[in-house]
């Protein structure tokens, strides 16, 4: 993760208002379909500096591997450094497990999507970056595992509801 402890100082300049903006339209349809409240157990796979996470209700915990974005999390949020595809949870953990625009990081995708698979419980959503050259195996792999509730439209990306 040296390309994002390099540019962590500037994260939420560069790419704060864009994961704001995923993280409202992802709210929302959690609210709308009472999939998430003030007591839902939320997984941010790949939560950087927590930028988006902090809008979601609920006990939050945020993962990532890159320390230096971590640092920049606000209080509240419960912290861990670490990868997708080693998710130091137990099984069933979390009501809620969301990954905004970082899927296509991961080393081993397919690993990282069964590991939040194995720790969640009652919904996931996984935006995919459009313009990524692993878009279309990413979207077979989230087939594969999941089934897709629905596929919500966003500019840069598309936003997978998975049950």
């Amino acid at each position: 993760m040296a390309t994002y402890d390099a540019t962590a100082r500037n994260y939420n300049e560069l790419h704060g208002e864009e994961q704001r903006r995923k993280a409202r339209v992802v709210v929302d349809y959690l609210k709308k379909h009472s999939l998430i409240d003030e007591y839902s157990r939320l997984l941010d796979v790949g939560c950087g500096t927590c930028v988006s996470t902090q809008l979601f209700p609920g006990q939050k915990t945020g993962i990532d591997p890159s320390k230096e974005l971590l640092k920049q999390c606000p209080a509240g949020i419960q912290l861990v450094h670490g990868v997708a595809e080693d998710l130091p949870f137990p099984d069933k953990w979390f009501d809620v497990v969301i990954s905004l625009t970082a899927v296509h990081n991961f080393d081993n995708v397919e690993k990282g999507l069964s590991e939040m698979r194995r720790v969640g419980s009652k919904v996931w959503v996984i935006t995919v970056l459009k313009k990524s050259p692993k878009f279309a195996d990413i979207e077979t792999l989230l087939r594969k595992l999941f089934k897709v509730e629905t596929v919500l439209d966003d500019s840069t990306d598309a936003i997978f509801v998975l049950q």
